[in-house]
């Protein structure tokens, strides 16, 4: 068998394989704009010529069930990964045939089949990921490696820093590849960053850094194969850098005046699969009878694509609210009755706090899932967390189980979901809610989105627990916010807030065990306050509300630690003689308003009380609902109370002042008691 002159790992089969890469991904590329220019399709779209070489010279060194994490400008990397050509095409035609039923295009596509997890349209937003697949993988002992691949503009993203000095930290077998096409979408790679080289801050995080050529294929396999290799064998990242100068425009039809034209035009004289073409013909490791044999080959597998995207179904009208949650009847609207006869097993007594309970639900899952871990700052003993709701745990189970972080957001919850995307069950933490929005990003537009973008092919079973610190004392306006009306605005997310010790234990627990991103909102308020908490493990139904107070005059919604405010308004309300009834929300999505209204219906007013602030709040979205569904009942309007439309103040008279109490709260309801 004849070997590339000077490469003598390389085989004819191999490069021959690389070049019908190149050729397919060119011929896919190529046939996509040409379907956009004759107006049969109608999308953002960012062409890959140029960058052919790259993913194709990989492919020869990753087995079939490694993974790879990638980004918007995708054709070439989903191509070289398997992919099947028919699935791409009709994804780009929003087929039900596609690679996610249509839900994803061409910025989301997904492949679990050939290893492909994720296709991210945020820049270098998949990095964070790739490392908790690689954790994941890790943990499993799987011997599979990941790549992620990102441009050079992602090079200058918070989150790719995080991620690579995590993935070094820890060690992980993932191949960070930037492709380097010398252009951020219009800005050159000069005017981006004074670093000469992307490679060479590898050194930064400790792990090799490597500059290659991305236009020639010997020299990215080269490269690519060391890489893989390493990881592979548990010497951990590298980040490999492949230079291609980009042959068009950001995307498609967008002008080229900000590229440089002399370096433009010498890269169209001599691209990569002609270069490489030349090449094998020169060296006698091909003839052009067989390069022509398999460029007429991959057209036709083209053409056959499009056949079968023009001919495939559009997705049923009733696609739309699939794939938002593994359970379509936990959506917060229209949800059916739910059984109301769940009641708490038997505590016998048996009274710790709050913090305890959330300490015992995850000691109780890590016990009885091995596929549970635990990921956040100084979660790890001695410090065992800033409340010390995970003390003990890494001494029972171990570091790699619950695992300490570095203070980096977006590398945790990102960690989490691609941990979460291979078979684990990550309980990552937000150390406080205000931080949740450093990582915005890995939770609204990943965590919450990725089973729908996927057509329902990936799932993200993540917990994220938060502190929610307000009226505590002494925080101030950047750690005691109320963000739940965040969250739930935004679907694929599903928000939990236990007001009790009892709560706390059984909603978590039934957040670890769910298939879909939870986040735990959890008070510090009452974090040390004692309940009657079963021993045993339980679950209490998410979506499921409970009468904390019964009563017959007015009913009190809230959730969290309002419902304590709620309570002893309650007591203030009955020496008034107004029997005030109390429902505890536990979980703001999914929602029980068949609860909610049955109440309402039975007293005719309703009052919503929370401590995040008044305007905008979750409680506008309750007090619309409750109007528009009991308003025949109604006997006087909705009315809320929440915090003042201020910045939690620092000193404790004013944070008085801004938060709802017992007081405020009686004092509106017996306004409207006050209504006829």
């Amino acid at each position: 068998m004849n070997h590339i002159a000077n490469e003598p790992e390389i085989s004819a089969d191999t490069a021959i394989d690389i070049f019908r890469t190149m050729y397919r991904i060119q011929a896919t590329d190529q046939r996509i704009q040409q379907e956009l220019a004759a107006g049969n399709l109608q999308f953002q779209y960012y062409p890959c010529g140029g960058q052919e070489a790259i993913p194709a010279a990989i492919a020869p060194s990753l087995q079939n069930d490694d993974l790879a994490v990638i980004t918007y400008r995708c054709i070439h990397d989903i191509v070289a990964k398997g992919t099947p050509i028919r699935d791409i095409l009709a994804e780009m035609f929003g087929k039900e045939t596609g690679t996610s039923k249509g839900k994803g295009g061409p910025m989301h596509l997904s492949d679990p089949h050939s290893g492909l997890m994720v296709t991210t349209g945020i820049v270098g937003a998949g990095a964070p990921i790739a490392s908790g697949i690689a954790l994941g993988e890790q943990l499993k002992g799987t011997g599979r490696i990941v790549t992620c691949s990102f441009g050079d503009g992602a090079a200058n993203i918070g989150a790719v820093h995080e991620a690579l000095n995590l993935a070094a930290l820890w060690q992980l077998p993932v191949v960070f590849i930037c492709q380097n096409n010398l252009y951020a979408e219009y800005t050159s790679f000069e005017r981006s960053t004074r670093s000469e080289s992307i490679a060479d801050r590898a050194r930064g995080y400790g792990m090799p850094g490597e500059r290659v050529d991305g236009t020639d294929p010997f020299l990215v396999y080269q490269a690519a194969d060391r890489a893989i290799t390493r990881a592979r064998e548990g010497g951990g990242p590298t980040l490999l850098e492949c230079v291609a100068h980009r042959l068009q425009g950001h995307s498609f039809g967008s002008d080229e005046a900000h590229m440089n034209a002399e370096a433009l035009e010498a890269a169209r004289a001599q691209t990569p699969l002609q270069l490489y073409r030349t090449q094998l013909l020169e060296q006698e490791i091909a003839t052009d009878d067989l390069l022509t044999e398999i460029e007429a080959a991959a057209d036709a597998e083209v053409t056959d694509a499009l056949d079968f995207a023009h001919i495939s179904k559009s997705p049923d009208d009733d696609e739309l609210m699939i794939d938002i949650f593994d359970d379509p009847d936990h959506l917060p609207f229209d949800r059916p009755a739910t059984d109301r006869q769940y009641s708490l097993p038997s505590a016998a007594g048996r009274s710790i706090t709050y913090g305890a309970a959330i300490n015992e639900a995850l000691d109780q899952a890590l016990a009885q899932d091995e596929n549970v871990i635990l990921l956040g700052e100084d979660i790890e003993d001695p410090a065992g967390g800033i409340v010390k709701a995970t003390a003990g745990l890494s001494t029972k189970y171990g570091n790699e189980r619950v695992r300490g972080t570095p203070i980096s957001e977006q590398a945790i919850v990102g960690a989490a979901i691609g941990a979460s995307l291979v078979g684990l069950r990550p309980v990552a933490e937000v150390m406080i809610v205000d931080f949740a929005m450093v990582c915005m990003d890995q939770i609204a537009n990943h965590a919450a989105k990725l089973r729908y973008m996927s057509g329902g092919r990936t799932g993200v079973p993540i917990t994220l627990r938060m502190l929610t610190a307000g009226n505590v004392g002494s925080f101030g306006a950047q750690h005691s916010q109320s963000l739940e009306a965040w969250f739930a605005h935004i679907p694929g997310l599903k928000i939990v807030a236990p007001s009790n010790a009892a709560d706390a234990k059984g909603l978590l627990l039934s957040c670890i065990d769910d298939p879909d991103p939870c986040i735990v909102l959890e008070s510090m308020r009452c974090y040390f306050t004692p309940g009657e908490v079963p021993v045993e493990p339980y679950k209490i139904p998410l979506g499921q509300a409970d009468i904390a107070r019964p009563g017959k005059d007015v009913t009190i919604i809230s959730y969290g630690w309002a419902v304590i405010e709620a309570l002893a308004a309650a007591e203030i309300l009955a020496e008034n003689g107004i029997d005030a009834e109390v429902i505890d929300l536990r979980s703001i999505v999914p929602l029980d308003m068949e609860t909610v209204c049955r109440s309402v219906e039975k007293t005719g007013r309703a009052l919503i009380t929370h401590a995040a602030v008044e305007f905008c709040g979750f409680g506008a979205e309750l007090a619309a609902r409750i109007q528009q569904e009991t308003w025949k009942k109604l006997k006087a309007p909705v009315k809320r109370v929440g915090a003042r439309y201020s910045p939690v103040p620092f000193t404790q008279s004013l944070e008085a002042e801004h938060f709802p109490n017992a007081n405020s709260i009686a004092q509106a309801a017996r306004a409207l008691n006050a209504f006829a």
